[in-house]
């Protein structure tokens, strides 16, 4: 039986995600509070590439953000809301009120390869404890999969 470092077993995981070509990026180069999770620059650049028929606002896709960044409750109760919002959508009104309201998709199931994949090593979490996963799964700046 082989034995793998941890290091070396990382970066096989990660070999194995950039085959599949999702962007990989250390978690100190990304500028952001250790408190936040999301990627906001990713998530704003497919809501604004998403929308651009719709011309999605500014304010509007600060809502989204805000929106995501504000989901309340324990961890579970706000694991299950943000997975709801990513499967199913939902509907933000516009900022011109006599425009229908908008239904946001976080992620595109029409052409995938319209969504920015990224798998992310080493990014410090500070919450009730500080955590570095060893890799964070992200599409369009959303976390979905945590590795350790």
């Amino acid at each position: 039986m082989s034995h793998f470092s941890e290091s070396t077993l990382e970066q096989s995981i990660i070999e194995l995600f950039q085959a599949q070509e999702y962007t990989y990026i250390t978690g100190e180069t990304i500028e952001r509070s250790t408190r936040e999770v999301l990627l906001k620059d990713d998530l704003r650049e497919y809501l604004y590439s998403r929308y651009a028929s719709d011309e999605i606002t500014n304010l509007e896709v600060e809502m989204v953000v805000h929106l995501l960044e504000n989901v309340q409750g324990s961890v579970y109760t706000t694991n299950r809301e943000v997975m709801n919002m990513v499967m199913n959508g939902f509907s933000i009104r516009r900022e011109d009120k006599s425009k229908p309201n908008l239904y946001i998709y976080l992620l595109n199931y029409d052409d995938p390869t319209k969504n920015n994949f990224k798998i992310v090593n080493q990014l410090e979490i500070v919450g009730e404890e500080k955590r570095i996963p060893d890799g964070i799964v992200y599409i369009n700046g959303i976390p979905l999969v945590v590795l350790e």
